[in-house]
């Protein structure tokens, strides 16, 4: 017997069909509809941001992968060794990226709700 909801998952609904499974222990072989492919298809995360090559030194990067969810400087800011200049959101955990340099703000090459990969700059500072 099938039927049907519809569920939210992160604000987003899916139309999903439930089966009752046999108590016989007879595996059902999975379906998927084609609508359910073209939603999960449309929710794919942007590309990550490129990673600057010419930061130098002062380059503050991502320690793993995920999303800026925050940028705590500005350009021109001074920043001292320790100081919050980003965080980065992955798998629902929140990660602040430390300042391990001090000096200014010179560039922030990424904005809040990048997708960016582990080693990408998120602040140089000079």
């Amino acid at each position: 017997m099938q039927k049907r909801f519809r569920i939210s998952v992160d604000g987003r609904g899916y139309d999903v069909i439930v089966e009752e499974i046999p108590t016989d222990g007879a595996a059902l072989a999975p379906t998927v509809t084609s609508s359910a492919v073209a939603r999960a298809e449309a929710s794919v995360a942007p590309p990550p941001a490129p990673v600057a090559v010419d930061a130098g030194g002062g380059a503050q990067t991502a320690p793993l992968a995920g999303v800026v969810e925050s940028i705590a400087v500005a350009v021109g800011d001074a920043v001292a060794v320790g100081d919050v200049v980003a965080t980065i959101e992955a798998m629902k955990m929140k990660t602040d990226v430390l300042s391990k340099t001090a000096g200014t703000v010179a560039s922030i090459p990424v904005k809040v709700g990048d997708a960016v990969d582990s080693g990408a700059v998120l602040v140089v500072v000079r």
